[in-house]
């Protein structure tokens, strides 16, 4: 849509939808990753999939931030042993 204000300028509406990241809380919390999969994340830039399902590239340094509550209820329920390291 088109709204002419004075003759040889227009005004174009922007009706498009830009994609949004439901970023909440999670930006906000540590998150429990495989020890393996951070280090190898830190170094080469590639996201990671947190026990909650989040997916980030991590940049910040996770000690400033409270665990996930979401983490930590699932990492307290896995059986030790199983599912590999750390």
């Amino acid at each position: 849509m088109t709204t002419e204000l004075s003759p040889g300028t227009q005004t174009v509406e922007e009706t498009g939808t830009r994609p949004t990241t439901d970023d909440g809380d999670h930006e906000r919390l540590a998150h429990y990753v495989p020890k393996d999969k951070l280090v190898e994340a830190m170094v080469n830039g590639t996201p990671v999939i947190a026990l909650c399902g989040k997916v980030w590239v991590p940049a910040r340094d996770p000690q400033r931030y409270p665990v996930c509550p979401e983490c930590k209820k699932i990492w307290e329920s896995l059986i030790p042993g199983e599912g590999g390291s750390d």
